[in-house]
């Protein structure tokens, strides 16, 4: 059993790496540098069709949870190799994980998780849409929310309340509200989004949908499984008026064991692990920090590279035997090493003290091409080489190890 767990376990960090790379990579246009077009209304609303009609609590968890799809990932596998865990056990558990609190608290809806990492490329897409043009995204779920309830698909039952308020959001005169009946025990509902929605007005993007294994066909377009008691782990909500979601920052505190005060959700980039934001707007408001690594990066990537040629062609063992006086200006900042340093007389050797700094690392133009060398060997890192610096500044380094999310755990 030990072995299977380790098997299984390797596979997903294998796994985790992999997608990495692949979800690192941004979209062709913003390699080239140009900003992305922002996405339509119908290209949003195929996006958020399959969670419109989720209640309002969990639209807000997924929404947050799609910002990093390389966490939803770590945490479905997680998820399913600790499948009895559950209420206080499960957050205990959670305690010892580094994941963002929208993805901890997803463990508690395994269904909406499996779907999320089955779908691991509408997540990204989902996740890119709402950190750009969350006003767009809040808007189009009110937007299919208004069409499933002319359909007769969204009322009011054992396990949802669905409450219209005459309240404008986005380009909709009413809001549409859905709540759990029982606020808390949750159901997640399943259903076709080319039926519950009425015809589907959009033949170039059809939307997105999932079903749960085991899930069959009934009669009605909405169907639910079984509810999930949930206590404090739903602490996000649409915030309908701002479009944008909120914090209910008691639950937040009480799940996550901590004690913030503020109840705005902010995207933090450290979990985004290396996954490209799809255009440059995006990248210069939550990638600031992604950029300060990828610099210190580049930084020592030229110096190593330029001091492992040295290396190789013996420079080093040339500069170990040289004298004090040898080596110039150097002496001053190596303080007492530089007198053990010059023992074995080898300036002799070498025809003579010629002086200057760089006495110790061969002739001039020996050094010019030590230079040269470390200068192009950073201007691949930077853009020469497998698809550029924008490719790297977006978030990416698709391909690098040092850009793409973990390693595993």
């Amino acid at each position: 059993m030990q072995t299977l767990l380790s098997v299984r376990s390797a596979s997903a960090r294998i796994l985790v790496v992999s997608l990495a790379l692949l979800v690192a990579m941004p979209p062709a246009r913003a390699r080239a540098g140009g900003d992305s077009e922002p996405l339509s209304a119908e290209q949003i609303e195929q996006l958020v069709a399959p969670i419109a009609l989720y209640p309002d609590s969990l639209v807000a968890q997924v929404l947050m949870a799609s910002t990093y799809p390389l966490e939803v990932v770590e945490a479905a596998r997680w998820v399913a190799d600790h499948p009895d865990l559950e209420g206080q056990a499960l957050e205990d558990a959670l305690e010892k994980e580094s994941w963002d609190p929208s993805i901890k608290s997803l463990t508690a809806f395994p269904q909406t998780l499996d779907m999320m990492n089955d779908k691991l490329d509408w997540t990204t897409q989902l996740g890119n849409a709402f950190l750009a043009q969350q006003a767009d995204v809040m808007n189009a779920v009110q937007v299919l929310r208004q069409r499933a309830k002319a359909e007769g698909n969204l009322e009011s039952n054992e396990q949802q309340t669905v409450t219209v308020e005459n309240k404008p959001t986005g380009s909709q005169t009413q809001t549409i509200i859905v709540e759990p009946a029982n606020p808390q025990v949750v159901y997640v509902p399943t259903y076709n989004p080319t039926v519950v929605y009425g015809p589907w007005p959009y033949p170039a993007y059809p939307p997105f949908y999932w079903y749960p294994p085991g899930y069959a066909f009934v009669s009605s377009a909405l169907s639910f499984g079984v509810g999930m008691a949930v206590g404090s782990a739903l602490w996000g909500g649409c915030n309908w008026g701002r479009s944008d979601v909120d914090i209910n920052v008691n639950r937040y505190n009480e799940f996550n064991r901590t004690n913030i005060k503020n109840s705005k959700w902010e995207h933090d980039g450290k979990h985004r692990k290396g996954v490209g934001y799809r255009d440059q707007k995006t990248r210069d408001k939550y990638g600031r920090n992604d950029a300060r690594d990828r610099k210190a990066r580049d930084s020592f990537r030229g110096r190593a590279e330029q001091g492992r040629q040295q290396i190789a062609r013996g420079d080093a063992d040339r500069f170990k035997g040289r004298s004090p006086q040898s080596r110039g200006g150097f002496e001053g900042r190596t303080g007492n090493r530089g007198q053990g340093v010059s023992r074995g007389g080898s300036s002799s050797r070498r025809g003579g003290d010629r002086g200057g700094a760089f006495q110790g690392l061969g002739h001039g133009s020996q050094v010019r091409r030590d230079s040269s060398r470390g200068r192009s060997s950073r201007s691949f890192d930077r853009g020469g080489g497998f698809g550029g610096s924008r490719s790297r500044g977006a978030g990416g380094g698709g391909g690098r190890r040092g850009g793409g999310g973990r390693r595993g755990r």
